[in-house]
């Protein structure tokens, strides 16, 4: 049995973008999408639509222009891993919900797997939301203190 949480490339890429726009935050300097796409092997195209839906989930903005781009609306210390996980692949209204196969939902052995599975889920939300994209970003500069830089 794998212990990776399962996440999609999307997922990924929007949390790239996040990570790399927390890194300009409060620099005035939007963040170019081909730069994103080039840093991070990223397919333009893409982000493009990645980026749409940050935007609409209030995240993010656009400027337009040839000095245009994209920048965080909000302060990274703001904006949870659970929180942008939950715009790209829609909210599981944090109750970690779920689904039983096709044994019977009254089996006390299918009950008690749920309740379980239930409880790890609602753990896993509560970790993803409390992880902000400012310690990433501490993480990341940790890593590698020339890839993040203000």
């Amino acid at each position: 049995m794998s212990n990776r949480l399962k996440i999609s490339a999307k997922t990924e890429y929007a949390c790239i973008a996040m990570l790399e726009l927390s890194s300009r935050y409060g620099s005035g300097e939007p963040v170019r999408i081909r730069k994103i796409a080039e840093r991070h092997d990223v397919p333009p195209r893409f982000l493009v639509q990645i980026l749409l839906q940050l935007k609409g989930a209030g995240l993010v903005a656009s400027t337009r222009g040839a000095a245009g781009g994209y920048h965080l609306l909000k302060p990274p210390e703001n904006v949870s891993l659970g929180e942008v996980m939950d715009v790209i692949e829609g909210s599981s209204n944090g109750n970690g919900e779920v689904k039983a196969s096709s044994a019977s939902p009254d089996s006390p052995a299918v009950k008690v797997l749920m309740k379980a599975w239930h409880d790890v889920a609602a753990v896993e939300r509560e970790m993803l939301n409390g992880i902000t994209f400012a310690e990433l970003l501490d993480r990341a500069r940790e890593q590698d203190e020339h890839m993040y830089y203000i």
